[in-house]
């Protein structure tokens, strides 16, 4: 009688492992086996990080493999079980990968294919269209869209972490890893001791190196020490946690009545300032977003106060970025004066701190938690209702969603929530920043997440009037890898244009993201159908980007991107498309150490080596 040998591995995490009942039964083309036992309670099987192997001896050859049933039973308690993957060996000796990498959790079926990508088109029999429509109803009903406050993207239907789908949960390290980052981040809130010893102001400058003790690294002492300074004060504009702000100003705004007596001591080329904006060496951060959003008053001990400010910046001969005016609001007048160089020594320190603080709020609750946070989970949440795990962009997007869902969920329920770490630490908290996502929603575009596309409109693509951009330079290197990466996979399972026309789940997917995480919203850009491989390449860019690498350079990283432990795709073209990838990276990682070395101000967070797969801290 034919005999399968099924081998099953079992996840490594913690608790992975189960003493339940565990039965497996085969459908294949012929016929289907009968639910065979695999395991008894306490037989030792299905331990953490096991692989055990069985043979399964049917009556009758079952033809092609396409289905795995799986069973767990309760033995005595609930005892989650997290399965990696199944492989078949056939009679004739051929192997059969079944991808899995879920939590089962009670006593249904759980149904697997094998892990060949299939697009919609590429299943014949019923048996298999049945087996993916059902897959994606069950996943719509799981992963449902709710509104968490008016004008935000929608989010997941889920009050706290526990209710959402197992799959998606931490796992116990994870989960472990977050209450301890979000007990040190509470404790480190020992900065609220110096708020209240000094509730009317800070008496000195040098209470702010105390912030310091904690945060020891070369960067960090060096910023310290040069904090101060015009030079460093531009560089992070460029460089620093929140480098998408600066643009090349191409007029100055009525709004910013500067004038060439103001600012002529800080010009060098002897040249007018109306000169020196035509050339393109003035530069302008604007944070009017800022303007009329409401500031902190949940405590009634610590008054908080939001500025709006606008900062023009010089390119001088040292080809370096350095600010020559500073207006903290945004409306001209008597009462809101311009700010220079040539001002009082702390006058100028106290304006350049002021910007500072602004740009902290703009980089928390609009670069990181909207245009990398929030439009991730977006993108996770249409992969899960619309491409079903078989389908060759859920297998190449899985990686870049891990725990992006689950994070936020926690971040709702923990940091920007009423009474949450963001009302306890932010000027913008108890309301504030819920204000700035609503205002931040119009600049959601579809062509700002374009990473090119978004310096050039900026006017920052020039290498060679701005050299010092690392931020530019290494984020173009890791895009086109990306892009490049999307490209070979698209080559793999899309052979025309039409083919992507006609994928009915790949539509579905794209015109979900655009309905409930843009909203619906014309203006987004964002695309309701792709049409064409190239659009693809760029669409799939885009997200994979802002889930790795453009979190990276605004937060920092952990498991790192090109590295996908868990093997979604099984064959051999995608695998060398992987290989290529990855490649592609090392020189990336090769490139930017080289020029690091010897710099005081070593620029590394995209830097592929240190970029996350995913949006997941």
């Amino acid at each position: 009688m034919p005999s399968y040998t099924v081998t099953v591995a079992t996840g490594s995490q913690w608790f992975a492992g189960t003493d339940d009942y565990v039965y497996l039964s085969l459908e294949g083309t012929a016929g289907c086996s009968e639910r065979h036992l695999l395991d008894k309670p306490f037989y030792n099987d299905f331990e953490r990080g096991a692989v055990d192997s069985y043979d399964v001896t049917v009556e009758e050859d079952l033809g092609e493999i396409q289905l795995i049933k799986i069973e767990k039973r309760k033995y005595w308690y609930q005892d989650d079980w997290y399965l990696k993957h199944v492989t078949v060996k056939t009679p004739l000796g051929d192997y059969l990968e079944f991808p899995c990498y879920r939590w089962i959790t009670d006593e249904k079926e759980v149904v697997l294919r094998d892990g060949r990508a299939k697009l919609p088109r590429d299943d014949k029999t019923q048996i298999l269209k049945q087996h993916r429509r059902k897959e994606l109803e069950n996943r719509q009903k799981m992963y449902r869209w709710k509104e968490w406050h008016p004008g935000f993207p929608l989010s997941i239907d889920a009050h706290c972490h526990s209710e959402l789908p197992r799959d998606i949960q931490f796992d116990n390290e994870k989960g472990i890893d977050f209450i301890l980052n979000y007990s040190k981040a509470m404790e480190n809130l020992y900065i609220n001791r110096f708020m209240h010893m000094f509730q009317s102001s800070w008496s000195d400058f040098a209470d702010f190196e105390k912030i310091f003790v904690r945060i020891s690294n070369t960067i960090s002492e060096y910023v310290m020490q040069h904090w101060k300074e015009d030079f460093m004060f531009g560089y992070q504009f460029l460089n620093g946690c929140n480098p998408v702000l600066i643009r090349r100003c191409t007029e100055i705004p009525k709004k910013l009545p500067v004038t060439m007596d103001m600012v002529e001591c800080s010009l060098e080329r002897n040249l007018t300032l109306e000169e020196e904006v035509k050339q393109g060496n003035i530069f302008i951060v604007d944070y009017e977003l800022l303007d009329g959003v409401d500031a902190n008053k949940t405590d009634p001990c610590t008054i908080q106060y939001l500025a709006a400010p606008i900062c023009l910046l010089y390119k001088n001969l040292e080809n370096k970025i350095v600010p020559i005016a500073i207006q903290l609001g945004q409306k001209p007048g008597p009462e809101n004066p311009i700010f220079l160089p040539s001002d009082a020594t702390y006058d100028w320190l106290l304006a350049k701190i002021w910007v500072r603080s602004s740009d902290f709020h703009i980089h928390q609750t609009v670069t990181h938690l909207l245009r990398t946070h929030l439009v991730s989970e977006v993108f996770s949440i249409a992969m899960f209702r619309q491409l079903p795990a078989v389908h060759p962009l859920f297998k190449l997007l899985v990686p870049h969603m891990r725990f992006t869902i689950a994070i936020n969920t926690k971040a709702r329920e923990q940091l920007i929530c009423e009474c949450g770490l963001f009302d306890k630490a932010n000027a913008t908290g108890g309301g504030g920043h819920v204000q700035m996502v609503q205002k931040a929603m119009k600049d959601l575009t579809y062509s700002s997440l374009c990473f090119p596309e978004d310096i050039k409109a900026k006017g920052m693509d020039s290498k060679e009037d701005i050299p010092y951009y690392y931020y530019r330079d290494d984020g173009i290197r890791v895009w086109e890898a990306i892009k490049s990466f999307a490209e070979d996979v698209i080559q793999i399972y899309y052979e025309s244009d039409e083919v992507v026309c006609e994928d009915v789940e790949l539509q579905a997917f794209v015109k979900d993201i655009y309905m409930y995480g843009m909203r619906g919203m014309k203006s987004s850009g964002f695309p309701k159908v792709i049409k064409t491989r190239e659009k693809l390449a760029e669409y799939l860019t885009v997200i994979i980007f802002t889930a790795s690498a453009q979190h990276a350079a605004v937060n920092f990283g952990q498991l790192f991107l090109g590295m996908y432990p868990d093997e979604h795709f099984v064959e051999k073209p995608v695998k060398e498309a992987m290989a290529k990838f990855r490649k592609n990276l090392d020189e990336i990682v090769s490139a930017i150490t080289e020029r690091n070395k010897n710099k005081k101000l070593p620029y590394y967070y995209l830097s592929p080596n240190r970029i996350p797969n995913s949006v997941a801290v």
